[in-house]
């Protein structure tokens, strides 16, 4: 974290000299890539352990418009089509488990995922769920591991993002299933926002 803020803080100083693109382009591959390492291992985690995380990527919106650190970052997270932090970790988790369940991914995490089976031919067995493990083996910490996070945010899919037919579309429909709830409420302080930007 501290790394990031001490990129962001070298990037506004070079600020004035660059055009939003070239500040969006420079902070996207700087900072915003640094929140996304890894952050599947931060799924299950309480918000106030995801704050610093999330503060950090305001600050970065803030930075791109030239804003001040108080403006409401969330129609500029629209305006940038970022997922949210919280959002984000649901996005790489979810992702695994789509190459978990329809490869290619190493054997150690597809096992950690079962497709759901019924005894007959049912309908059922047509929506591609996963089956969540049991909780009674896995001790207290059980509701972090992939393992029981994965199946269970997988089966709140919609139908349509579930049966994908490939990566890329799954991709694609992934990030609108969870960009629509995360930050389309808030349209016309969007469009306020946006138009304080352009008045610059």
């Amino acid at each position: 974290m501290d790394y990031s803020r001490f990129l962001l803080y070298n990037i506004r100083r070079i600020r004035p000299f660059l055009s939003q693109e070239a500040t969006q382009l420079l902070v996207q591959s700087l900072v915003i890539s640094r929140l996304d390492y890894c952050n599947s291992l931060l799924a299950g985690l309480p918000l106030r352990a995801i704050r610093p995380l999330q503060l950090v990527q305001n600050a970065a919106a803030h930075l791109i418009f030239s804003l001040p650190k108080f403006t409401h970052v969330t129609p500029l997270l629209r305006s940038l089509h970022w997922l949210p932090v919280v959002a984000r970790i649901r996005f790489k988790t979810l992702m695994l488990a789509y190459k978990a369940k329809n490869g290619p991914a190493p054997p150690y995490l597809m096992a950690m995922v079962k497709s759901r089976t019924v005894p007959r031919a049912l309908r059922a067995s047509s929506t591609a769920r996963l089956e969540p493990p049991s909780l009674r083996t896995h001790g207290r910490q059980a509701s972090r591991l992939f393992s029981v996070l994965a199946p269970r945010w997988w089966n709140e899919l919609p139908l349509g993002v579930r049966t994908a037919e490939s990566l890329a579309v799954f991709k694609r429909r992934l990030k609108t299933h969870l960009f629509v709830p995360a930050l389309a409420p808030v349209r016309a302080v969007s469009e306020l926002v946006i138009k304080q930007v352009k008045a610059r």
